[in-house]
This record gives C-alpha cells, sequence and structure tokens, in this order.
C-alpha cells in the first residue's frame, strides 16, 4: 500500500530527529562558523581537557568526532576544529519552537530527547494531502520558521521510523511502506536495533548475528532460550513489529545542572563557589519555564569516580535561587569525602509543579517581592548584554567562605561513604 494511501486503520508514525542540533543552532547564530569543523562541549585545553563532546557537525565527523567522545580525543583528530561550549537555554528555546510547530500537525506528540520526537499522524495525515506531504510540510516549516534541517523517519510504528529519520541524515525523508518493514530492516546493521550498543552488539556478533535480518530469520524461542525475555524483544523488533502508541511523556520530572572540573579539586571553597552558580542558573530556567521543584537533590563525584547523592525535601515547591543554594550547601557541608578531591558537583530539582508556578502566595511576603525584582533584574541584564553582564555579589568572590561570611566553610558531619550511595 502506497504511504500516501494510508487508510486510518493503518498506523502512521513520524520519528523527527534534528540535525547536529546545538552544532546546527551556533552555526545559525554564528555564521562564520559554518563550513568549518563544529565541536560543542567541555573546553579541549589543548588536548588535555576532562570533558566530552556534546555534539558535533558534519563537518567534524568526517575525522571521527562522535557525541560523547572525550573531548581531549576530539581535538587529538581535528585539531583545527572550532570548540565552542554548550548554551542550554538557548537550545531550549529553539526546542521549544519546533515542538510547537510540531503541535500544529498532530496533538499525539511524544518528545524523548531536546531535538526529537514522535508524531502520530494517522488521524491527521489526510487533512495535509496524505503521510508524505505532511512529513515535507513539516520539514519546510521547522527550515523557514526555525531556520533548522530535520530529518524524518515514516513507518508504521515508532521503532521503525526511528530507524528510517537516521538513514538519510542531514534532511532527509526516509518512508517504509506498511507491510514491508521486515524487508525494510533486513539489510541493516545488527547495531540499528534499539537498545543494541557496542557490548550487546559484540555479544550478538559472537553468535554470528551480523544484520538484523540475521536475527529476524531465527524463531522467537531460540532467541528467548539464548536471551531471555530480552531475545523475545530482540524478535519482534527484528521483525517490524512494535505495538507501543505514541504518548505524551507528561510533565517533567526533574531540572539538573552539573559542573565537572578539569582537575580534581581539593578546596571546598570553589565547589560552594560553582554551587551558587549552578542555583541562580537553574533559578533563572525555572522561572522562564515557570517551575518550581520541591525535592533537592545534590551529586558529588569524587576522584576515582566515585559518585554519591543526598537529598531533602523541601516545605514547599520552590524555584528561589536564595533557597536551593542553602539547602544545596547543607547537603554539601554534611557530606564527608574523607579528604578525596572533588571532581563533579551537580544540583536536581525533582517533584515538579508546572500548574501553580505563577500563583502567588495567599500572605505573599515583602521580601519575596524583592527577592523576585532582583531576580528579573539579573535576568535582564543578562539577556541585554549577555551571561557575564551581572551576577550576585555572593559569586563575585574567589573564595565562597568571602562572600557567606562563614567564619569556617566546611565543618562535615561523620558519615560512612557507602551509607551516601
Amino acid at each position: 500500500m502506497p504511504i500516501n494511501s494510508l487508510q486510518s486503520t493503518v498506523r502512521c508514525i513520524i520519528h523527527l530527529d534534528m540535525d547536529a542540533f546545538y552544532a546546527a543552532i551556533e552555526e545559525m547564530d554564528h555564521p562564520e562558523y559554518r563550513g568549518k569543523p563544529l565541536v560543542v562541549g567541555a573546553d579541549p585545553k589543548g588536548g588535555r581537557g576532562r570533558g566530552v563532546v556534546a555534539t558535533a557537525n558534519y563537518e567534524a565527523r568526517k575525522y571521527g568526532i562522535r557525541s560523547a567522545l572525550p573531548v581531549s580525543k576530539a581535538y587529538r583528530l581535528c585539531p583545527h576544529a572550532i570548540f565552542v561550549p554548550g548554551r542550554p537555554q538557548r537550545y531550549s528555546e529553539i526546542s521549544r519552537l519546533v515542538m510547537r510547530i510540531l503541535g500544529d500537525f498532530s496533538p499525539q506528540i511524544q518528545q524523548i530527547s531536546i531535538d526529537e520526537a514522535f508524531l502520530d499522524i494517522t488521524q491527521t495525515a489526510n487533512s495535509f494531502g496524505g503521510p508524505k506531504s505532511l512529513a515535507e510540510k513539516l520539514k519546510t516549516r521547522i527550515r523557514a520558521e526555525v531556520g533548522l534541517t530535520a530529518s524524518v523517519g515514516l513507518a508504521s510504528n515508532m521503532f521503525v521510523a526511528k530507524v528510517a529519520s537516521d538513514l538519510q541524515k542531514p534532511d532527509g525523508l526516509t518512508i517504509c511502506p506498511p507491510g514491508h518493514e521486515k524487508e525494510f530492516l533486513a539489510l541493516l546493521p545488527i547495531n540499528k536495533l534499539w537498545g543494541v550498543g557496542p557490548k550487546t552488539e559484540a555479544r550478538l556478533r559472537d553468535y554470528g548475528f551480523n544484520t538484523i535480518g540475521d536475527l529476524a530469520r531465527c524463531s522467537q524461542e531460540m532467541l528467548a532460550k539464548k536471551f531471555g525475555k530480552w531475545g523475545a524483544h530482540l524478535w519482534a523488533l527484528s521483525n517490524g513489529i512494535d505495538q507501543r502508541a505514541v504518548e505524551d511523556g507528561g510533565p517533567r520530572k526533574s531540572i539538573s545542572q552539573e559542573h565537572t572540573w578539569d582537575e580534581d579539586v581539593a578546596d571546598p571553597a570553589i565547589v560552594e563557589k560553582r554551587i551558587w552558580k549552578i542555583a541562580d542558573d537553574l533559578s533563572r530556567y525555572m522561572r522562564e519555564e515557570k517551575i518550581k521543584g520541591r525535592v533537592l537533590t545534590v551529586k558529588i563525584r569524587l576522584e576515582g569516580f566515585l559518585t554519591y547523592t543526598r537529598r531533602q525535601t523541601l516545605s514547599e515547591h520552590t524555584n528561589d535561587a536564595e533557597l536551593m543554594r542553602e539547602v544545596a550547601l547543607k547537603l554539601f557541608r554534611g557530606f564527608e569525602r574523607e579528604d578525596k578531591k572533588i571532581r563533579l558537583i551537580g544540583v536536581n530539582l525533582s517533584d515538579l509543579n508546572t500548574h501553580g508556578a505563577e500563583q502567588l502566595q495567599l500572605f505573599d511576603q515583602p521580601e519575596n517581592k524583592n527577592k523576585d525584582k532582583v531576580a528579573q533584574l539579573l535576568d535582564t541584564l543578562k539577556e541585554k548584554f549577555g551571561e557575564d553582564a551581572a551576577a550576585r555579589a555572593s559569586l563575585v568572590g574567589e573564595r565562597s567562605h568571602e562572600f557567606l561570611g562563614a567564619e569556617e566553610v566546611m565543618k562535615p558531619k561523620k558519615k560512612n561513604l557507602e551509607d551516601l550511595k
């Protein structure tokens, strides 16, 4: 059955994936980057950086640079590339524009990351001239209104649509007609299966499975015997079977920010200063998004990659930077790290409330209004003059205890590390 002649009884699913999203936004905002290898992520520090690549444009990918690659290796692969830090707020802003456009084509949207989403267009396709026509119009609108390209996969289920969207990047449109799912997948390498990473791929190849078709030719019982329930799941996917419905993932469950140092730090004052900055950044974003959180978690990673978390439930939902900072510092100071240096610090807000964030409290205190005015002033200055144009005076000191007014920066309670895992 041609894809443009689908009946309402046949599901029609789109998977849309923005092309090199972060890098594409940087190129859009900085035309001088275009045509040159561009890497978004940590500072490479001349090949000594310890962070990772968030994404790379297609020119940089020619050198083998990919997401999650250590930035030091990316630098060695292409030292003449342009390396820029990420701008999460800008990327979120563009993501919202894209998702609003998607909403004009179908009410059934499942966003699975900042730059990709599924749409069930079974009931809306005919209004746009059929599924293929809808996909083309969707891509055209994103290019015209946002200035970026997207790759689209069109199929009868979510798995095949996602595989299809990756086959003709960038700016691709790949269609799998209904009834041809097994044939469409058969010659693709085994790592195209959803959930098959490098380790799983190696294991499957050890059994002689090199393509998706190799798995599809096995019986479900045999794969279940070799791999358990996961084997039965692999059999279904390899045969192009995926019954999942496109569903709204529901409200966002948490929001967080982390910072990794290039060199492990021993001075807790440096960590506390970073906590102040994280609290300010999270507060600003949450106020823009009208989000408040009630459970605050501090994440700490020590040398040797030992990672621990501590959390506290607040008395009410908040997006106030001062309260977030106070609680985060309290949790951090109560942690005994046994003289181990710190590699990473992060703050997470969960139990989010996205509905009542703008409701005024019954007895709104004057000091709360003053806090809001200060926060709004900082936001305005940063928006007009850049992120570094303004900061709370507390962030200016070289050492945290200088602006905390504390006689001693850290008096941790004795705790066993194992108790905090």
